[in-house]
């Protein structure tokens, strides 16, 4: 999976004030494009799939199936940062689309949560680290300046130095 996805193709001009609701039309609307962004083998499924326990119900964003891995991807739209709450209810999602809707032949479901922003010790101290299931993904709605670019480039290369014990000078 992107990290980042890049979803500058929406054209959404007050990106910082819109709902999720409206994050997922937009999506919906560029849909070949969100497609493209994602890679190969991604299938649209629906949105606001309805999930059930025996006395609530649940809606997943964004369901998808890729025909390659041969499972569902399901989509979590969240406008601000990433939240313990938001991986919890993920982890419930692929569970609950694992017992009510994976076919025989399918391999388990994947979960992702697209958010505006993560912090990296939330996802470090959560399900999401070393899971192979559940991920969480930055979306950014404009393509990052040059400038931008480098300096991630930059953070990249110290984390990569870091986890293997080198040090990164520039």
């Amino acid at each position: 999976m992107r990290d980042p996805v890049l979803l500058a193709f929406l054209g959404l001009p007050n990106a910082g004030t819109m709902l999720e609701g409206e994050l997922e039309q937009a999506l919906i609307d560029q849909l070949q494009s969100f497609l493209l962004e994602l890679g190969k083998g991604f299938a649209f499924v629906g949105r606001q799939q309805r999930i059930s326990t025996e006395s609530k119900d649940f809606y997943i964003d964004l369901v998808f199936y890729n025909y390659l891995l041969k499972c569902f991807v399901i989509f979590d739209l969240k406008r601000g940062e990433l939240t313990h709450q938001d991986i919890g209810q993920m982890d419930m999602y692929v569970r609950m689309f694992d017992d009510l809707r994976r076919g025989t032949e399918d391999g388990p479901p994947v979960g992702i949560i697209l958010c505006a922003q993560k912090d990296a010790s939330v996802v470090r101290y959560s399900v999401l680290q070393g899971s192979e299931q559940l991920f969480a993904s930055k979306y950014k709605l404009v393509l990052p300046s040059e400038e931008e670019l480098r300096a991630e480039l930059d953070r990249e290369r110290a984390r990569l130095a870091e986890q293997r014990g080198l040090y990164w000078v520039h």
